[in-house]
């Protein structure tokens, strides 16, 4: 039963013109109206270089099908992925890998163990103990540092290799850091990759932002192969216009809530949120998903800074009942700024209900969403309750809500919508599930890596307690201590995601790649210890650039 509202003398005790707010005072947009300004236009010769995308696609498909050795085919696989274009030959690369790991690991794995590090390891002393010159190579290195960011619980050899392999890699960097001679010119190459997956491993990086880089390395290999590294330029550019017109289209819809003056102490970042979203999926098949994505995230956006920003408990209590009954004729008993966001709310899901008509039997879709939403905001005001008290919960109350006030969970099931008949209701139902390793892995990474990363922050302006205060109090430990075992949590964390990505899986693939993404995007946007959301600066600026104003050029 949902909860009733109370009655609408609660809100006269609270006059919004004059009730005591606090103020985030949140910098505004970067980018104005840059992207209504920037319509996308079609491609010059949009025909032809169709056409010639066509053409690369099965020269790709030709060499994937190709017999080759082992290494040449694995090589192969990782150029594509790197490059991006994975997602236009997916069943050829399952396919290859899984025909792999049939002849070299399930037949031979009988006879020999752990057959390939033992053969590659046996293979290097052979050789060098005759006297032939083996390199150990950065590049193996750098693949093994790559390789152990997949790592799981209990795999305490990976745990060395990361370490050993890191301090390595910056020896390296060290030395060939300046060279740049045409005679050193591949060592240089080199470096400015070991430099890169020092700073953003793979496993951790957004696939379009590390294709971008890639591309631009990949070119200037000698080795380099033309159809992949065309392919890989045309589909980038490609999908950059499609991009283009989604947020084009978005950002005419926030631009007609008009928030910078209805609620102007809201943070005013569709681009960034599109962006962000763009990091759960790009492919063209999901455009309707991130259509959808991308307005609930910005309206969570809205709702998380009325909630601890500026609303006053009265009204944040009418605000939760009201998402409670779903009900536009409570309307009007809110103050005038939480009606424009909860119109908006009832609208966009009425929007989505009518995007989904078409899949008949799909209507538990908006069920599992409406329900995810509801609990978003009684964590949201639980949270509220801790600093109007104030008060400094344990780790263990603070975690029971702020893991859903990450709004990790309640993204997982709202990103499912646009998926298609992939998304069943098991899906959806797993996706609110408690206890969920997975998802509860995802949203430990979103949770704590928000709270230590915006700490200082948060209670210069006076915010709930973070993962950070509440570690240091329960503990008595300090505050470099306590983040020292929360980033130690997020990299567990990490291990469970890397764990449910494993065979066989509860839900199908594509539906954990969006957990894995999202907890990506928090890595991504939160590197070195940069709220980059809130305070978007050059380097995000630049990310946005690479992936939605500057096409590569051919």
């Amino acid at each position: 039963m949902a909860a009733q509202l109370p009655v609408s003398s609660a809100l006269n005790s609270v006059h919004a013109g004059h009730a005591e707010r606090r103020s985030a005072n949140f910098l505004p947009s970067t980018w104005g109206d840059h992207f209504l300004n920037h319509a996308s236009d079609q491609m010059t010769n949009q025909n032809h270089v169709e056409q010639q995308f066509e053409k690369l696609k099965v020269e790709v498909k030709r060499m994937l099908d190709v017999d080759s050795g082992l290494v040449e085919k694995l090589v192969l696989i990782d150029q594509i992925q790197r490059l991006g274009i994975a997602y236009l030959f997916e069943r050829e690369i399952e396919e290859a890998l899984g025909q792999i790991r049939r002849v070299y690991f399930e037949c031979r794995a009988k006879d020999y163990g752990d057959h390939e590090l033992y053969t590659t390891a046996l293979l290097f002393r052979l050789l060098r103990q005759q006297g032939y010159r083996i390199s150990c190579g950065v590049r193996g290195l750098l693949c093994l540092y790559e390789a152990s960011h997949l790592r799981v619980h209990g795999e305490d050899v990976l745990e060395e290799a990361l370490a050993f392999t890191r301090t390595h890699l910056e020896r390296f960097i060290e030395e060939y850091s300046d060279v740049d001679d045409a005679r050193n010119r591949n060592e240089s190459l080199l470096a400015a990759q070991v430099g890169h997956a020092l700073r953003q491993c793979l496993r951790k990086g957004l696939t379009r932002l590390e294709a971008r880089h890639y591309i631009s390395v990949y070119e200037q290999e000698d080795s380099h192969i033309e159809v992949l590294l065309t392919l890989a330029k045309l589909d980038f550019n490609l999908l950059q216009k499609l991009h283009q017109k989604e947020l084009n289209d978005i950002l005419r819809w926030w631009k007609e809530l008009d928030v910078g003056r209805k609620l102007p102490f809201v943070r005013d970042r569709a681009v960034e949120c599109y962006f962000w979203i763009l990091g759960v999926y790009f492919e063209p098949q999901y455009s309707r998903a991130r259509d959808i994505l991308t307005k609930v995230i910005l309206l969570t956006s809205i709702m998380d800074d009325i909630y601890d920003a500026y609303g006053t408990p009265e009204e944040l209590k009418l605000l939760t009942d009201s998402i409670e009954r779903w009900d536009r004729g409570v309307i009007g008993q809110l103050p005038e700024y939480m009606q424009v966001f909860y119109n908006a709310l009832l609208d966009v899901f009425d929007e989505i209900e009518e995007k989904l008509t078409d899949e008949e039997g799909k209507s538990y879709r908006l069920f599992y969403a409406k329900e995810a939403i509801k609990m978003q905001a009684r964590a949201y005001f639980d949270e509220s309750k801790w600093l109007n008290q104030p008060q400094i919960p344990t780790m263990e109350d603070y975690m029971s809500v702020a893991l859903i006030t990450s709004g990790y969970i309640m993204l997982t099931t709202i990103s499912f919508l646009g998926m298609g008949d992939i998304a069943t209701k098991r899906a959806f139902e797993w996706s609110l599930s408690n206890p969920n390793k997975f998802i509860r892995a995802s949203t430990i990474i979103g949770r704590l890596t928000d709270d230590i990363v915006t700490h200082k922050f948060e209670q210069e302006r006076g915010h709930v307690a973070s993962a950070v205060e509440c570690f240091m109090k329960q503990h008595c430990v300090t505050e470099k201590q306590a983040k020292e075992v929360l980033w130690k949590e997020v990299d567990d964390a990490w291990k469970d995601i890397n764990e449910g990505c494993l065979h066989p899986h509860l839900v199908p693939e594509p539906l954990l790649t969006r957990v894995l993404n999202l907890s990506r995007a928090i890595d991504v946007v939160y590197k070195g210890n940069k709220d980059r959301y809130t305070h978007p600066d050059l380097e995000l600026k630049q990310f946005v650039a690479s992936l939605l104003v500057d096409p590569i050029p051919l």
